[in-house]
């Protein structure tokens, strides 16, 4: 599918090109469409396109800003660093309905109330984008992506000012995801533990727009006022073009168990270990091993994201101060201790740093997941069991030295 994409988006590229110097005395009306949640990871929030039609030239053409290609050079790495490049690629119309029609997503067409100056200057505009020096930007998830750049386009081509109805409600950027997660608690997991503090600070009701189908609320009750302050609704008309497939295959979650029971679990299996070890009075050092690997690699991420990628909000992430490389470099000294028997300053440090933050977390400016502060007790189980090890043994060798005496 992605390669008939291709293929017919080039032909359209050379049918819209021949024909820019016709543009201004065309017939065109245009329409945004609004593309409901699908099941994938990439389509959960929805999608937007403008879809273009010519009736001097017989073109009827969706323009999305949203393809990408997996092929691309390096595309796993360039994500992670939030240096992703999408372009926009000019659709024939009956093949991005089946796309989503296949998907069992629906679609909403409003019919935008331009003028046909208006009209044609956002065709120009948008044939300009499509232009292969122009088609490539950075992505950017909260604020540059296939929704803002339609309505940026729409703002830019209209003779006036579209101006939006207040909607009196301010939320969040983690709060308006959420309404798209709550049905994929891992996915919505992931999300949160990499988006920073920044990402729960209220929006201004443009910002919020990012989201298509906060787009197409929003237009609905839109007005363009012109230089003399007439008005008149941005949207002359709504029509239903797909509906949802009520019957198509959920998304399969990625684990069975929910972060929530999957941290309890946690919590649980290290506390039966740390009571065996008071039972055994014996140290299990491999589970040091492997928490601290995990809790490692997890900062390994965490961290690299925080300093270096480019992806929104990742540089504000409070959940550094407890996910970061720092136990990869200290597991070597915390093993060899556990392997001689001898006290390690690492398990105090570790508990005053982890009881700081759990202390401290209610008050930090960021909505961290529930998996959180119960991995994070989960991490606290280690230094309380060491602690309590080197305790009894203390005990021990005081009443041996206090019987020899």
């Amino acid at each position: 599918m992605r390669r008939r994409i291709w293929y017919a988006g080039l032909l359209l590229w050379s049918l819209l090109f021949g024909s820019q110097t016709r543009a201004a005395g065309d017939s065109i009306d245009v329409s945004l469409l609004t593309c409901s949640p699908g099941t994938e990871a990439y389509s959960l929030y929805g999608h937007t396109g403008l879809r273009v039609r010519n009736h001097t030239q017989r073109l009827d053409v969706v323009f999305n800003y949203g393809v990408f290609d997996f092929r691309q050079p390096h595309f796993v790495w360039r994500f992670v660093l939030g240096e992703c490049d999408y372009e926009l690629a000019p659709i024939p119309y009956d093949l991005f309905m089946q796309t989503y029609a296949d998907r069992g997503s629906s679609v909403i067409a409003q019919t935008l109330n331009l003028t046909t100056e208006e009209a044609n200057r956002l065709f120009a505009l948008l044939v300009f984008d499509s232009q292969p020096e122009n088609r490539t930007y950075r992505y950017n998830f909260l604020s540059n992506n296939c929704t803002t750049r339609v309505s940026d386009r729409i703002e830019e081509a209209v003779s006036g000012k579209v101006r939006y109805k207040e909607s009196g409600e301010h939320f969040t950027y983690r709060q308006l995801l959420h309404r798209y997660t709550q049905d994929y608690p891992w996915y919505e997991t992931g999300i949160d533990m990499l988006l920073g503090a920044a990402c729960d600070t209220l929006l201004s009701d443009r910002a919020a727009r990012f989201l298509p189908e906060q787009l197409m609320r929003d237009f609905a009750f839109a007005q363009i006022y012109d230089e003399e302050d007439n008005r008149r609704p941005l949207v002359a008309d709504t029509r239903v073009l797909l509906r949802e497939d009520e019957n198509r295959p959920a998304a399969l979650s990625p684990f069975p168990v929910s972060p929530l029971l999957t941290g309890l679990a946690l919590l649980l299996l290290l506390s039966l270990a740390a009571w065996a070890e008071r039972r055994f009075r014996r140290m299990f050092w491999g589970v040091d091993m492997l928490l601290m690997s995990l809790q490692g690699m997890a900062g390994l991420l965490i961290f690299f994201m925080f300093l270096f990628s480019e992806h929104p909000t990742v540089g504000t992430n409070w959940l550094i101060v407890v996910f970061n490389p720092l136990p990869l470099l200290c597991m070597p000294w915390v093993v060899r201790c556990a392997i001689r028997r001898k006290v390690c300053l690492y398990h105090y440090i570790n508990f005053l740093w982890l009881m700081l933050f759990l202390t401290f977390m209610l008050w930090i400016p960021q909505d961290f997941p529930v998996l959180v502060p119960l991995l994070v007790l989960s991490l606290l189980t280690r230094p309380v069991s060491y602690y309590l090890h080197y305790s009894r043994k203390a005990e021990v060798s005081n009443s041996e030295n206090n019987r020899n005496a």
